[in-house]
């Protein structure tokens, strides 16, 4: 793993950022959960300052984590300073092993980017004429362990890039400059973007732009393959923890189901439930499992709530007005290669040798597939906050945004 060295704005990072004993701020709420030392935020940030070059955005007890050499991903954030909740899953052994490892490096990460497809004719994960299985799976390395380039800091946002190439099962070669950025919202920016009072509520919320853009010479096609955005974000699971989508209501024949639970076999439904405006699907990192929301049905936002912690997750993106395609990345040669979902959510759990990446839980949005000619682009925006706080705030905040009770989520199961 090259190192990624920070020259100019190392001195800036470290004296902005290494407040270690920052103190809840007048009239905002003390610390709501109690949490040992390892899931605190200050102990990861710590953690990861003493292996790698980090970034930290922060605007009173609102505190965002990046880390450039990993394509400028969010590693966790805060909503209570240092000693608030990591929300952000982080691979603790891998990062200390100092390790790289073959298919991928699961570092964690809150928020970090992807492209699509994963598999299928256009995938570029496999290499072409490959059986699609584990062994021949690779993750780019420009989404894997690659850095970006930092190109600006300011106190609440950074913004990094990268150019390269990459080519897709079919034999098509991409040529393409990935623009990322992260931006530390406040409280009148989250109320204008989301209609909810931040008042009574502890809360980190980042907006998140990336930027796929065509920098070869020939035009991006359906019929050799597209590519797409897209992010995951990889959470702490807790037995209490139940993700909560709301769905476009529609006939199944022309809007397709609510959910595809077809990834990784059908989930049972002490697992998964639809009612007649949302899916629920547990997030507890003891069962493998994924579903997937067609964009037809796909609202643009999905959300979490750990019914221990008191947490609630919100992942907003915008959905494209026309009838967009989106790629598909079912690890087969497909009928119809763009008939992705637009929202994803996948629950971690042992594997059938007993082993397990995490446990983790995820929750997932993409872009539409990028038909570029050269010089375009295409731009996924998502939203992130984590909230915390005074119960009928988060209630309140619940309601607006995904529709629906906390005791409504809580009680699905």
């Amino acid at each position: 793993m090259k190192p990624y060295i920070i020259i100019i704005v190392c001195s800036v990072i470290l004296c902005s950022c290494g407040e270690k004993g920052r103190k809840t701020k007048a009239g905002q709420n003390p610390v709501s959960m109690k949490t040992d030392i390892t899931s605190q935020y200050g102990y990861n940030r710590d953690f990861l300052k003493s292996h790698i070059k980090i970034i930290e955005l922060t605007n009173k007890n609102a505190a965002v984590l990046i880390v450039p050499q990993w394509q400028g991903r969010v590693m966790t954030s805060s909503a209570e300073g240092d000693q608030g909740y990591s929300f952000g899953w982080i691979n603790h052994d891998l990062i200390a092993s100092g390790r790289t490892q073959p298919h991928i490096n699961p570092f964690g990460g809150e928020e970090r980017l992807w492209l699509g497809p994963e598999g299928g004719q256009y995938s570029i994960f496999f290499k072409k004429g490959q059986e699609f299985i584990y062994d021949n799976w690779q993750t780019p390395a420009f989404i894997d362990t690659m850095p970006y380039e930092l190109t600006s800091l300011t106190d609440s946002s950074a913004n990094f890039k990268i150019e390269t190439s990459v080519e897709n099962y079919s034999g098509t070669r991409f040529d393409l400059r990935i623009e990322r950025g992260v931006t530390l919202l406040d409280h009148s920016q989250i109320k204008k973007i989301t209609g909810i009072d931040p008042e009574g509520l502890n809360i980190v919320a980042y907006r998140s732009d990336n930027t796929l853009v065509n920098t070869g010479r020939e035009e991006w096609k359906k019929e050799t393959g597209l590519l797409s955005i897209w992010m995951l974000g990889m959470y702490n699971p807790s037995p209490g923890v139940i993700v909560a989508i709301p769905y476009r209501e529609g006939d199944d024949k022309v809007a397709g189901p609510p959910v595809n639970d077809n990834y990784f076999g059908k989930i049972p439904s002490d697992r998964m439930k639809v009612t007649g405006t949302h899916v629920f699907f547990r997030a507890d990192g003891k069962m493998r499992g994924k579903i997937g929301i067609p964009p037809a049905r796909s609202k643009g936002v999905m959300g979490s709530y750990d019914t221990l912690n008191k947490i609630l997750t919100i992942v907003i993106c915008k959905m494209p007005a026309e009838d967009a395609k989106y790629v598909n990345s079912a690890w087969e040669i497909q009928e119809d290669p763009y008939s992705g979902d637009a929202l994803n959510s996948y629950n971690d759990g042992p594997l059938e040798d007993g082993s397990q990446m995490g446990p983790f839980y995820e929750l997932e949005t993409s872009s539409p597939a990028a038909a570029l000619k050269p010089g375009e682009s295409i731009t996924h925006v998502q939203y992130t906050l984590h909230i915390t706080g005074m119960p009928d705030k988060i209630d309140l905040t619940a309601r607006k945004i995904l529709g629906i009770s906390i005791q409504e989520i809580s009680s699905a199961f």
